[in-house]
């Protein structure tokens, strides 16, 4: 913008060369030619001054056709400067744009790998409990079985045992029966063993007694 004005002023310059050459009115001069008749100077002084707004005219057609000529040149170094400076902010906006766009493109490329490393972790944990979780399944289910095996075994075990108990008992009480009919069979044996022991006894007594009184009696006879 500084050289636009420079040259600008140079070119304004230009018409304060030409008003030096503008020839200028000398009023001492025409007093001198006054010598005539006072119309003709009155004509002269006229047709002088005609003259001279007529150069002044000139010169001032050519001082705005200066101007003109100085304001387009310097419209067109300022269109030419200003699609310049454009051009180069544009440049400067698009290299911006770009480099932003490049480091938007790497962050989210970098972030798309993180995260995508990180979803296919999850994934790989995701299954790994899955699958712990179905052994965990398969070993609650298996202990189950188990337990419900475990349990009809010792419903089993505690039938058996219940039925064995109650056999006990019921072979204690037809022992402990029998034992009482032995007893009972034993002790009545016995009593008619001592019936029959005291009956013999009081027979051999009696006997015995009668062949004592026999032999007294034959002692006493004979």
């Amino acid at each position: 913008m500084a050289p636009s004005g420079r040259k600008h002023g140079g070119k304004a310059g230009k018409p304060a060369q030409e008003d030096q050459t503008i020839p200028t009115f000398d009023f001492e001069e025409e007093r001198k030619e006054l010598s005539g008749s006072e119309e003709d100077t009155r004509e002269g002084a006229y047709v002088n001054f005609l003259g001279h707004l007529g150069e002044v005219q000139n010169m001032l057609e050519r001082f705005g056709a200066d101007i003109n000529k100085a304001l387009l040149a310097k419209r067109k170094r300022l269109e030419m400067y200003t699609k310049a400076s454009l051009k180069t902010s544009n440049q400067k906006i698009e290299h911006v744009w770009k480099t932003q766009q490049e480091q938007r493109q790497k962050l989210n490329h970098e972030f798309s790998q993180q995260f995508l490393t990180l979803f296919q972790q999850w994934d790989v944990d995701v299954q790994k409990a899955e699958e712990q979780e179905e052994k965990l399944a398969n070993m609650l289910r298996q202990q189950q079985k188990v337990f419900q095996q475990a349990r009809i075994v010792q419903s089993q075990r505690l039938k058996t045992i219940k039925q064995l108990y109650e056999q006990f008992l019921k072979s204690m009480e037809e022992l402990e029966k029998s034992n009482e009919n032995l007893l009972a069979g034993a002790q009545n044996e016995l009593r008619k063993e001592m019936a029959m022991l005291q009956k013999k006894i009081m027979m051999d007594t009696q006997q015995q007694e009668m062949a004592t009184v026999r032999k007294s009696l034959q002692s006493m006879l004979f």
